[in-house]
C-alpha cells in the first residue's frame, strides 16, 4: 500500500479514490481499510523512497511508543515516577495471542500489524487528553485531534479512543451536565474531524465483504470472558512465557486504584477504561447478539480489543511500581535512621545516588522481560537475514519469471494458496503467493487480505476447474519445477525451483451469457458462490447475474451453448483504474471484467455510457449487443472527499476559535 500510495501521489492522484488492483481482484482498499498510515508514509516515500519510508516509520514508532505511554500516563494523573515506570515496562508486554501491544505483533516473525502500531502511539494521548478535556475543560482541541487521528489510523483502536468519552463523565466529579457537555463536544468534534474516514466507510459498507471464513471463530467473536480473565490473572495477557512482573505490578496498581476510588478521580478513569476494554474483548463469544448495538459490530475482530486491556493495565502497573518503589525506599530510610545511621543523606548521599539505586532496581526487576525480548529480537534478526539470503538466490530466480510476466504485458498470476500446495511453495520462509504481493504482482491466492466482494469467493477458488481461472482473470500459473499445473497450460519458462505456465484465457476481460441469478449480499457472497465455482458453467462462457439481496434460491447451473463472443484485444491498466477491450459478440451477452464489483466502476460501449451490473461471483460486467464493439471500464472513486475534508478542517478551526474566544472572555 505504501508503494502504491507513493506511485499515486507522484502521478497526481489521491490514493483514497484509486483502485488498488493487487489483492482480492482489486478494491477501493484505501477507502475500506485504515489507509492514513500508508498515505503519510507514501508521501514521505516521495522524498526517500517508499520502502525506506516504511522501514523508518516502523523503527521510529516502535522506539517512540514508550514516550507516548509516559505522556498519556501523566495526562491521566500519574506521577513522574509512575509514568516513567509504565513507559519502562511498555516495550516488554507480551500476550498469548501475540497481536496486542508487543513487538511480536509488528516485526518480521510476527503479524506485521503496522497500522495498529501507528494508533498505538496516539491512543495513550487520546485517552489522556480526552480525560483532561472532560475533567478540567482543558485541551479540547488537542483531545479532538488525537482522538480523530486515532480513528483514522486504525479503526478498532478508534473504538478504544471513543468509548471512554461516553463513560468518563460518570466518574470524573463535578456537575454532571457540564461533564457530559464537555464529553459531547470532544466526541462530536472527533467524529466530525474524522468524517473523511467514517462517512465513506459507512455509506460504502454494502460493497465491503464480511470475512465469512473467520466469522464465528474466536478471531472475530473474541475469546470470551472466562478465557480473557484467566489470561489476565495468570499473566498470559501481559507476561506470556515469563515471570509475570508487569502483571504483578498491574495487580498492585489495581488494588491501589480500587482503594482510592472515592478520592482519586484519575484512578477511577483508569478503572473505567480497563473494565470497558475487558468487556469489549469478551466480544460476541460472551454477549452474543447484544454486541450488535455497537456500530459496525459485524466487521469487528473483538479479540483485538485486548490491546486496550494491555494499555490500561500497563498504566496501572506504572502506578503499582511507583508505589512499591516509594514504599521500599521509605522503609529503607526508616530502618537506617532507627539503626543510628545518621541523617537521611548518610544513606542516600545525593539525589543522583537515589536515582542510580532506583535505576538498578528497575533493571533487576525487568531483567526477565528484558532477556526474553532480547532473545526474540535476536531470533527475528536471524530470520530476516535468512530471508535476505533467500531473496538474493531463490528470489532472483523467481524475479526472472516475473520479468517475463511484466514484459508480456502483465496479467493475473496464481501460485497456490494457504490451503493447498501453495503453503509449501516458498522463497525462503515466504510462500510464493506472498512474495508476489511484495513485488506488486496482481495475483489470486493470497486470500482474505481485503474487504473486496471477491475476497470470500477467492477463498473457495477451485484450482482444478478451468472455468474458475476465467472468472478470476488468471493468465499465468507459477508451480514448483517438476510438478504439472492443475489445469491445461502452456510451458513458458523455468528458473530453478519455479516454473511459469500460461493459460489459454482471455485475461482480465471475457464474454459470457447470463443464464440465471445468484442471490447474495456482502455477508454470504462467498458461500453462495461455491456451487458456481465447482461447476463448469464459466468454462462454457455462461454466468449468473447477482441479485444483491438475500432470500432468493440459488439456481442450478444449466448446460451452455456456444461461446457468446471473442475478445480481440484488451489493453489493461488496472492500477490506473481503466481496462479497454475490443470484442466481437456473436449474440447479445455481457462483457465481464474480472475485478471485484464496486459501484465506482463505469462502462461505455462504443463511447456511449452503459450501466454496469454484478455477475457471479462478484465481478463487473456490462451488457453488449451482437457485433464488434469497443468497451471501456473505468473506475471513478468516491467523490465526496473534498466536502468531507472541508468539514473536518472546519471542525478543528471552529473549536480553535471557540477556545480562543472563551479564553479572551475569561481574561476580561
Amino acid at each position: 500500500m505504501v508503494r502504491f500510495a507513493t506511485a499515486q501521489l507522484r502521478a497526481g492522484h489521491l490514493p483514497l479514490t484509486s483502485w488498488f488492483p493487487y489483492l482480492g481482484l482489486g478494491s477501493p482498499q484505501f477507502l475500506h481499510y485504515q489507509s492514513l498510515p500508508a498515505i503519510i508514509t507514501g508521501a514521505l516515500g516521495l522524498a526517500i523512497g517508499p520502502d525506506t519510508a516504511f522501514r523508518w516509520t516502523l523503527y521510529l514508532l516502535l522506539s517512540l511508543w514508550p514516550v507516548s505511554v509516559y505522556l498519556g500516563a501523566r495526562l491521566l494523573g500519574a506521577s513522574r515516577v509512575a509514568a516513567a515506570a509504565a513507559a519502562a515496562m511498555s516495550p516488554f508486554l507480551w500476550s498469548t495471542t501475540g497481536i496486542g501491544y508487543e513487538q511480536h505483533a509488528y516485526l518480521w516473525t510476527g503479524f506485521g500489524v503496522w497500522t495498529q502500531l501507528w494508533a498505538s502511539t496516539t491512543l495513550p494521548l487520546a485517552w489522556g487528553l480526552g480525560w483532561r478535556a472532560i475533567r478540567d475543560g482543558r485541551h479540547i482541541l488537542a483531545a479532538v485531534t488525537a482522538t480523530a487521528l486515532t480513528v483514522a489510523l486504525h479503526f478498532e483502536t478508534g473504538y478504544l479512543a471513543l468509548i471512554p468519552l461516553v463513560l468518563w463523565p460518570l466518574v470524573c466529579g463535578g456537575p454532571l451536565v457540564r461533564r457530559f457537555v464537555r464529553a459531547g463536544a470532544v466526541l462530536a468534534g472527533s467524529l466530525l474531524a474524522a468524517a473523511w474516514v467514517i462517512v465513506p466507510l459507512v455509506t460504502q459498507r454494502d460493497w465491503a465483504a464480511q470475512n465469512e471464513v473467520l466469522r464465528g471463530t474466536p478471531l472475530a467473536n473474541g475469546y470470551g470472558a472466562g478465557r480473557v480473565l484467566r489470561w489476565l490473572c495468570s499473566g498470559q495477557l501481559l507476561d506470556h512465557g515469563r515471570l509475570p512482573v508487569v502483571t504483578l505490578f498491574a495487580a498492585l496498581g489495581l488494588i491501589l486504584a480500587v482503594r482510592g476510588w472515592r478520592r482519586d478521580t484519575d484512578a477511577r478513569a483508569l478503572l473505567v477504561v480497563l473494565i470497558a476494554c475487558l468487556l469489549l474483548s469478551f466480544g460476541r463469544a460472551t454477549f452474543g447478539d447484544l454486541v450488535d448495538v455497537i456500530p459496525g459490530s459485524g466487521d469487528i475482530f473483538f479479540r483485538r480489543f485486548a490491546m486496550g486491556v494491555q494499555l490500561a493495565a500497563l498504566m496501572l502497573a506504572g502506578r503499582g511500581a511507583a508505589w512499591a518503589a516509594q514504599t521500599i525506599w521509605r522503609g529503607a530510610r526508616t530502618a537506617a535512621l532507627r539503626r543510628g545511621l545518621g541523617r537521611v543523606h548518610a544513606l542516600t548521599g545525593r539525589s543522583s545516588t537515589a536515582a542510580l539505586t532506583g535505576l538498578a532496581a528497575a533493571v533487576l526487576v525487568l531483567a526477565p522481560a528484558w532477556l526474553e525480548l532480547g532473545r526474540y529480537d535476536s531470533a527475528n534478526a536471524r530470520a530476516v537475514a535468512a530471508q535476505r539470503d533467500a531473496d538474493a538466490t531463490q528470489g532472483a530466480e523467481l524475479d526472472r519469471l516475473l520479468t517475463l510476466v511484466r514484459d508480456d504485458g502483465g496479467g493475473r498470476v496464481y501460485a497456490g494458496e494457504p490451503t493447498n500446495w501453495g503453503a509449501t511453495f516458498t522463497v525462503g520462509a515466504v510462500p510464493v503467493f506472498k512474495y508476489l504481493e511484495s513485488e506488486d504482482i496482481d495475483e489470486v491466492g493470497y486470500t482474505l487480505r481485503t474487504a473486496s466482494l471477491m475476497t470470500d469467493p477467492e477463498y473457495y477458488f477451485d484450482d482444478t476447474n478451468l472455468g474458475d481461472y476465467k472468472l478470476f482473470g488468471i493468465r499465468y500459473l507459477l508451480v514448483p519445477t517438476g510438478y504439472l499445473p492443475p489445469v491445461r497450460a502452456k510451458l513458458a519458462a523455468r528458473a530453478g525451483p519455479y516454473t511459469l505456465w500460461t493459460l489459454e484465457a482471455d485475461g482480465y476481460v471475457h464474454t459470457a451469457t447470463i443464464v440465471g441469478v445468484l442471490a447474495a449480499d456482502r455477508t454470504d457472497i462467498g458461500e453462495r458462490s461455491i456451487p458456481l465455482l465447482h461447476s463448469r458453467l464459466a468454462e462454457r462462457d455462461d454466468d449468473l447475474e447477482v441479485s444483491y439481496r438475500p432470500g432468493r434460491p440459488l439456481p442450478l447451473p444449466r448446460a451452455a451453448g456456444s461461446a457468446s463472443g471473442t475478445v480481440l484485444g484488451q489493453p489493461a491498466h488496472l492500477a490506473a483504474g481503466e481496462v479497454q477491450a475490443t470484442v466481437r459478440m456473436d449474440r447479445a451477452g455481457v462483457v465481464v471484467l474480472s475485478a471485484s464489483y464496486d459501484p465506482g466502476w463505469t462502462a461505455s460501449v462504443d463511447g456511449r455510457p452503459q450501466r454496469t451490473l454484478m455477475v457471479a461471483p462478484a465481478l463487473v460486467a456490462t451488457r453488449v449487443p451482437a457485433g464488434t464493439h469497443r468497451i471501456v471500464f473505468r473506475y471513478r472513486g468516491y467523490s465526496n472527499y473534498p466536502l468531507l475534508f472541508a468539514i473536518s478542517a472546519a471542525t478543528l478551526i471552529l473549536i480553535a476559535i471557540g477556545i480562543r474566544r472563551t479564553v479572551q472572555v475569561l481574561r476580561l
